[in-house]
This record gives structure tokens, sequence and C-alpha cells, in this order.
């Protein structure tokens, strides 16, 4: 009886706590919905590669879904060809570039996403080999010709041989060497037009062919850690002081409020400057990490990241009674983050969700992130990601002025 009188109090709590029942409803159909139309079209990859020089035979061969061609002026014998495709690779953010000179294919990935390379590379691949079977079966078709040929001459010449054997014989023999050698040569004037190019140079803009899917991870995922436990941390904290009591006691000191309120960002704040140093530092040591841009810029944009995941925890934490119901804004605030941060590229998405990507913090935090750290983007490049993330960082703390106000009476 006891323990059914314990059940019983556990559900009637649960009952009377809508929001909880709500959130434990709620958070998983909304997952589940945005993975399903986040993974509907993860396999759309896309990208987009300039030629210069090549065969049209080729450039046709290579047209396969996903993959967008454009031709561009020039010759592949210029001596600045590999400064040519680097400048038009980073001008039109292209993931590759291809060229031709001769027998010889030169391509120019970029290599800051893999599935892009991985596309062009199986494109390449697939038309050479239809070219190459294209070109054979001219080549057997052709052979077959000139053996039908041969043999009908043959055959020609030894009805002619009989017809004079029979009336010199010095005479047939000498015939049928003239006759011999002039027709031999008739197989060899075969050609093998429309072979492809039999020679591929590769190189990488950024990374190298040893470059793996976990390299292009490791920025993004850099950013997400400290989204995730600076969100997680402040929000837990403010609230534990505000449920316990501590907030109100320090209201009936002669303290201000914006003096609460900044006290509360600057000292979380400093713990998320110790936070991004070690993050960094690990993943510099332990991962090898190659950062191709400023290392000061790499902080920069996770303090900024960090500032967003402060100011939003603290904004949502007024919306928690309690720790559990805080934890249980992490489905909906903190896991739409991760998708949207670049591990599902956003290019491939519908329209619909590219524009709830935009309004993700994480998702232009990351994609600064991922320049610097693969690119080796300037602070100017960047500079739009971090005014994006300060408008974030503003707009949040605005929110939680007024909310402050409201809720915890400060």
């Amino acid at each position: 009886m006891r323990t059914i009188a314990m059940i019983r109090r556990v559900l009637t709590e649960l009952l009377r706590d809508k929001r909880t029942l709500a959130l434990m409803f709620a958070a998983p159909l909304l997952i589940l919905t945005l993975m399903y139309f986040l993974f509907q079209g993860a396999n759309n990859i896309n990208a987009d590669i300039a030629v210069q020089s090549v065969d049209t035979d080729l450039v046709s061969a290579m047209k396969i879904d996903g993959l967008h061609i454009h031709e561009v002026n020039g010759t592949a014998a210029d001596d600045n060809t590999e400064t040519h495709a680097r400048k038009v690779i980073r001008d039109n953010d292209y993931a590759g570039f291809l060229s031709q000179s001769d027998d010889s294919l030169t391509l120019t990935l970029a290599g800051a996403d893999q599935s892009q390379s991985g596309l062009i590379l199986q494109s390449l691949t697939t038309a050479q080999t239809k070219l190459s079977a294209k070109a054979a079966s001219a080549t057997i078709a052709s052979q077959a010709a000139a053996l039908k040929q041969l043999q009908s001459t043959v055959a020609e010449l030894t009805t002619q041989l009989q017809a004079i054997q029979a009336a010199s014989p010095g005479a047939a023999a000498s015939q049928a060497q003239s006759s011999a050698g002039t027709d031999a040569q008739a197989p060899s004037s075969q050609q093998t037009a429309g072979a492809a190019p039999s020679s591929v140079t590769v190189k990488y803009l950024y990374g190298s062919e040893d470059s793996t899917f976990f390299d292009t991870l490791v920025p993004i995922m850099m950013g997400f850690v400290i989204f995730f436990f600076v969100f997680l941390i402040s929000g837990i904290g403010l609230l534990h002081e505000r449920t316990t009591g501590t907030l109100n006691r320090l209201l009936a000191t002669p303290i201000r409020k914006r003096e609460i309120i900044f006290g509360y960002l600057v000292g979380y704040g400093i713990v998320a400057i110790v936070q991004t140093a070690v993050v960094v530092g690990y993943t510099l040591v332990v991962f090898k990490t190659q950062i191709l841009g400023s290392l000061w810029n790499v902080v920069l944009l996770n303090l900024m990241i960090a500032g967003a995941a402060l100011t939003l925890g603290l904004l949502v934490s007024s919306f928690a009674a309690t720790e559990f119901q805080m934890m249980q804004f992490i489905p909906i605030i903190v896991i739409p983050q991760i998708f949207f941060s670049g591990i599902i590229p956003v290019e491939s998405m519908p329209g619909w969700l590219q524009a709830v990507a935009h309004a993700m913090p994480l998702y232009w935090g990351s994609r600064g992130m991922s320049d610097v750290v693969v690119k080796g983007a300037s602070l100017a490049q960047i500079a739009p990601n971090l005014g994006v993330l300060l408008a974030f960082i503003l707009v949040f703390l605005g929110l939680n002025l007024v909310v402050m106000r409201k809720y915890r009476r400060v």
C-alpha cells in the first residue's frame, strides 16, 4: 500500500506540473519532426565546380545530380593556372576547379567539405569510365570493320592469285607479294579518338587528401561544446540562486538592478573564458587540429558563442521553476542548434529550414569557426558572423532585462 501511495504521489505531482507534461510529450515530437525534415534532404549534396579548357565530352559526361559546372575563361597552359584556380575557388566559394592541358587534367579541390569533394571525384571518375568505355567500343568497332575488310581483300586476292597462277606461276608470286605489302598496312590506321585524358593530378586548397570528416567537425563541435555547457551552467546557476532565496536576500541590499545583471554576466563570462581556453587548447594538443587562420580569431568567436549562450541561458531560466524544468528546455533550445551548426549542410535543407538555421546563434558561430580553422579566414572576413552574434547577445540581454523585472522582481 505504501508503494501504491508513492506511485500516486509521483503521478499527482507530474499531473499538476503542466509545463513538465507539455515538454515531455511535445519535445520528443518536435525533435523527431525536425530530424525528419533535416535528414530527408541530407543526401542532396550540391557542389559547384569551375572548368577551364576541358574537353566538352568530358564536361558533358561529368554532369550528375547536385554538381553545378561553371565554364571560366583562360587556357590551361597559362603559368598562373594554379593561382587562378585558387582565386576562382575563394572568390566564388566553389568546391573545385578542373583544367586540362593536352592529355593531362589538374583538379584543385577546396577540401573544406568532404562530401562535396567526394561528389566531384565521383563525377570525374564516372565521366572517365564512360569515355573510356565509349572509346573502347569505337576501337572494337573500327577493328572489326578493318578485319572484315581485310578478310574481303584476302578472299579477293586469293581469287586473283588462282587465276594468275593458272596463267603464269612466276607472275602470280610477284603479284601476291606486291598486294600483300600494299594491304597489310590497313589495320595500322586505327585510332582511339574520344578517349578520356589519362593523367589526373589532384590538389587541395584547404587540407589534404588525408583529411577526414572529423576534421570538418572539429570547429563545429568546439563551438557547440562551449555553447551547451555555458547555457546549462549559467541557467541552472541563476535559477538555483532564485529558488533558494539568495537572489531575494541580495535585493535587500543597496545594489542596483543593472549591477546585479551585469555581475552575473561578467562572473559567468570569466568562467566561459577559462572554458574556451581549455577547449581550444585541448583540440590543438590532443586532436592535432591545424588552424589555418589566426588563433585569436578562434578564441574571439568562441567567446562570442559563449556570450550568446550565457545571455540565452539566463533568459530561459526565467521560465523554469526548478532545475529539472531547466533541463527540459535543452531538447527545445540546444539540440536544434547542433542540427543547424553545419553537421548537415544547410544548403541541402528546404528553404524554410534554411531560414530557421539563420535564426540560430550557433549557425553563425560554427560557420565563422569553420572559415577560420579550415579556410584561414581573416578578421574582416568573419566580421559579419561576429556582428550577428553580437546582435543575438544584445537582443537576449534586452529580453533578459525585461523578463527579470517581471518574473524576478529585480
